[in-house]
Parts: structure tokens; C-alpha cells; sequence
């Protein structure tokens, strides 16, 4: 019986490299970039409970969060690292202005939410970064999220505490 089986597979095999054209590898079509009428690329990023709307365009590397400089923004210089990591991945440091907007969650998510976003818009402006930002995990939304607090409980997790009398 396996034999049979493994005969029907190694036919499958055959019609398929047939219907692909002599067994050559089938090329994904050709991406194309993503940008409005006033030359700037636009992407929504997502983290925890923050989401960001960003828009960035070729300039001198300005960042710009809620109308804010980044610096103000984001005055621990851990997320400002954070909020670079696309541009250091993509080799495009000091080559883009980003304007976004953040809304719901902490400092640290709504720098994660930027990242994300930045990411994203990248590979929208230039379609050609998207291997190199999806190999450092960037285009990939953290779905990491607080769980909920349990009934009985102090937190999500955290019992009362134990007494024997």
C-alpha cells in the first residue's frame, strides 16, 4: 500500500512542475511603493495597548511624536534606541523626517507602537527594505499583551496569601 502511495505522490510531483513551466521556481510579483500626493508614506503600528499613525518622508531625521520632538517625547534614551531601530536595520539613519501620533498605553508601549509603525512605513516608502526589516523581526506586531486580573486573586496571578491557623 505504501508503495502506491508514494508512486501517486512522485506523479502529483511531476503535474505540478508541468503546470509551473518546466519546474522553475514561481517569483512573487514585484512590490510597489506606497506613497500619497504630498510624498509620504503612511502606516499604522501597533503595541500593548498604544497605537500609532506615522507618516515618513526623505528629510534630515527628524522625529516628531504628538507634535513633540522626540527628545521631549521620549526623554529615557532607551526608547529613543527603540524608535531608531528600523532606520539602523534598514541602513536609512538621518534620511527620513517621521511625524506620528500615539494614543493609549505607557512611554514603553507607545515607543514599540512607533517602531512598528516606522517599520512598516519603510517598507511601504522602499519597497525593497521589507527582507531585511522582516529578518530583524520589525514588521511583526508584539502581541505580547497584561493579562487579565482572576477573581480570588491579588493580580492576574497572585494568590492570597497562605494561612495555616
Amino acid at each position: 500500500m505504501s508503495e502506491e502511495v508514494l508512486k501517486d505522490l512522485k506523479d502529483l510531483g511531476a503535474a505540478t512542475e508541468a503546470a509551473d513551466g518546466a519546474g522553475e521556481p514561481v517569483e512573487a510579483p514585484e512590490r510597489k511603493p506606497i506613497i500619497d500626493e504630498h510624498g509620504r508614506a503612511y502606516a499604522t503600528g501597533k503595541r500593548k495597548n498604544a497605537i500609532a499613525r506615522v507618516w515618513i518622508k526623505p528629510g534630515s531625521g527628524r522625529i516628531t511624536v504628538n507634535g513633540r520632538d522626540q527628545e521631549t517625547y521620549f526623554a529615557r534614551p532607551t526608547l529613543r534606541l527603540i524608535l531608531n531601530q528600523p532606520f539602523v536595520v534598514a541602513g536609512r539613519v538621518n534620511q527620513y523626517d517621521v511625524v506620528a501620533t500615539v494614543k493609549g498605553g505607557g512611554l514603553s508601549g507607545q515607543a514599540g507602537a512607533v517602531k512598528h509603525g516606522i517599520a512598516k512605513a519603510l517598507q511601504n516608502y522602499e519597497p525593497e527594505l521589507r527582507a531585511p526589516l522582516k529578518a530583524a523581526g520589525l514588521l511583526t506586531r508584539d502581541a505580547r499583551v497584561v493579562e487579565r486580573k482572576k477573581y480570588g486573586k491579588h493580580k492576574a496571578r497572585r494568590s492570597p496569601q497562605f494561612s495555616k491557623r
